[in-house]
């Protein structure tokens, strides 16, 4: 039997490609081809997909690629790019909106904002999308995404769709566990609080106005590439062992904001995982904390490049 013969044979709607390079779906501007690349044109084609999928295929799910790290030796399997099938935004009620994964935490920021509801001005700081915040329980300006959800949807390797409380996860600082594994968010419903018209749009303007004035936004970057350790900042960290401004190839961790890498002159992948663990290093050596990444690193590395060390 023909190894690609499983979804040869497919009748799909959405947008399927093969080699595909992920610097063009992720933040960082760089990164090597995935296997394949799925973008669905609606949930009932994802189910199609997923049910023929053998079970021994990798999938990585994407949002806008915000906080995602693809090797320069490129990613085995396919990956689910949410935006298209998972775009809605719907206020069900006063004090909730229903929302797609592939909806950026801006838009729902925004959203809410407009309707005059309160609370979720933080996400208006969060790059990603709110499939990507779920995962990972993003956070900006003190706030937190799961604070926010009341239920998810998921979708597991078989096209089995299923709603879900959010007290069936167990939720932690970018840290969140679910009961089952190889389920994935396809979107959530958000609660909100009822407050004065406009108050939250100006919250809003007044973040943005802050994260402009203190983060690298003009260059491609992930956000935040480390986990501040308890009690400290791993911006704060990395500036104390010398390593703002530090430069390897193409990459640079950035001079407006330690806790930022950015690709200022075409780096690569292996540039970007590089200068990680050159400041994991150098950050270890100087306070002996191991910092944790934010970012996830995926794929192969090429040839004699380097691997992600694990704290």
């Amino acid at each position: 039997m023909n190894a690609r013969a499983w979804y040869e044979g497919l009748t799909l709607r959405g947008t399927f490609l093969e080699r595909e390079p992920m610097g063009r779906h992720c933040s960082w501007r760089a990164g090597g081809p995935a296997e394949r690349y799925f973008e669905p044109a609606d949930p009932e084609d994802l189910a199609v997909y997923l049910a023929h999928a053998p079970a021994d295929e990798p999938i990585t799910w994407l949002g806008l690629g915000s906080n995602v790290l693809v090797r320069d030796g490129g990613l085995p399997g396919t990956v689910i790019a949410t935006a298209r099938a998972f775009g809605a935004l719907e206020r069900i009620g006063a004090l909730e909106f229903e929302i797609g994964a592939g909806v950026s935490c801006a838009k729902v920021a925004k959203a809410a904002a407009k309707a005059g509801l309160h609370g979720g001005e933080f996400l208006a700081g969060i790059p990603g999308s709110l499939g990507g915040a779920l995962a990972m329980n993003a956070g900006a300006f003190g706030g937190e995404t799961w604070r926010l959800v009341s239920a998810v949807a998921t979708i597991d390797r078989a096209g089995v769709r299923r709603r879900r409380a959010a007290a069936e996860y167990r939720i932690a600082y970018r840290s969140v566990t679910g009961p089952a594994a190889e389920e994935w968010f396809t979107g959530a419903r958000l609660h909100f609080e009822a407050g004065a018209d406009g108050a939250a749009q100006e919250r809003i303007r007044a973040l943005l106005a802050q994260r402009a004035a203190t983060q690298p936004l003009g260059l491609p970057s992930c956000g935040s590439v480390f986990k501040n350790p308890p009690g400290d900042f791993a911006g704060r960290l990395i500036e104390a062992a010398g390593m703002k401004g530090a430069r390897c190839g193409g990459c640079s961790v950035s001079a407006k904001h330690a806790n930022f890498i950015v690709n200022d002159a075409n780096g690569t992948a292996t540039d970007i995982e590089t200068l990680i663990e050159r400041v994991r290093a150098a950050v270890f050596a100087q306070s002996g904390i191991r910092l944790e990444s934010e970012a996830r690193i995926l794929g192969r590395p090429p040839a004699g490049g380097p691997r992600e060390e694990k704290p």
